[in-house]
């Protein structure tokens, strides 16, 4: 979230890829330039740092020059369910250290957000075609949205056919970290990395005026100050791409702190 958070995560990563042993890192980076949409510097700083793919949501194209890159680099995702024909794609297959497969997918949801495909059925058609344990190693979908219940019924849906479901959107980590009966790794929230000392990451001047006021006084500003990394930690079984293992990532000044230990 903004020029912080990106930061955070830029200096983070290569000693998280490194303490917690990581094969692979997914970072949503919708909010990274000046908490609209990214750009492909800023895409390529976060990818030298650490990850291997960059997901978005409702911002992806707040910066237009995204789209001269978009198109051709396939560690750039957006939503699935945009329509066509929207630039990009909205998942992709990776290589993972010792010869694995994984399947990113990017989804969006539709309750209090824009119009959108159905995201279920884009997941869906997806997973019919690259089946966990079978075609892939390991499945990581990254659900966009508001609801917390929407983000819920992804979980359960996909339970037991990907490796791990987790919701962005909200920029507030949720105290759900769970495995699903089938074996899905899931939380409805990552949380943001951002400064925490805001509101959703935003400056918090003009966010309380509108609340107070309905009246528009000034731009959204990203709030400055030092920000907490958040993510979400999963291990999965080798055989079965399952999860056998998740926690929640914190690491900053304000929320409580929690690095798994590996």
């Amino acid at each position: 979230m903004g020029r912080s958070g990106r930061t955070a995560v830029i200096e983070a990563l290569p000693d998280l890829r490194s303490r917690l042993k990581l094969d692979f890192v997914v970072v949503n980076a919708e909010n990274a330039a000046s908490g609209f949409g990214t750009t492909s510097k800023i895409a390529g700083q976060v990818i030298q740092a650490g990850a291997d793919v960059l997901s978005g949501g409702n911002h992806t194209f707040d910066q237009k020059e995204l789209l001269s890159v978009i198109d051709n680099d396939n560690r750039i995702l957006r939503p699935i369910n945009y329509p066509d024909p929207t630039p990009g794609r909205g998942y992709a297959i990776y290589d993972a250290p010792r010869g694995k497969k994984v399947l990113v997918i990017n989804a969006m949801g539709r309750v209090f957000m824009n119009p959108m495909e159905c995201p279920f059925r884009a997941v869906d058609a997806v997973l019919k075609k690259y089946r966990l344990g079978v075609t892939v190693h390991a499945v990581m979908v990254d659900f966009h949205g508001e609801a917390t219940s929407e983000k819920m019924a992804m979980g359960h849906y996909l339970d037991g056919r990907a490796s791990l479901v987790v919701g962005t959107h909200s920029h507030v980590p949720t105290a759900d970290a769970q495995i699903l009966p089938g074996g899905t790794g899931y939380q409805t929230d990552a949380g943001m990395c951002g400064d925490y000392n805001s509101v959703i990451g935003m400056e918090k001047t003009e966010p309380i005026n509108r609340f107070l006021t309905k009246m528009n006084r000034e731009r959204y500003s990203p709030a400055d100050g030092e920000a907490t990394v958040c993510g979400t930690f999963v291990e999965t079984d080798d055989r079965t791409g399952l999860a056998v293992r998740i926690e929640p990532i914190r690491m900053g000044p304000r929320l409580s702190e929690h690095i798994p230990e590996v």
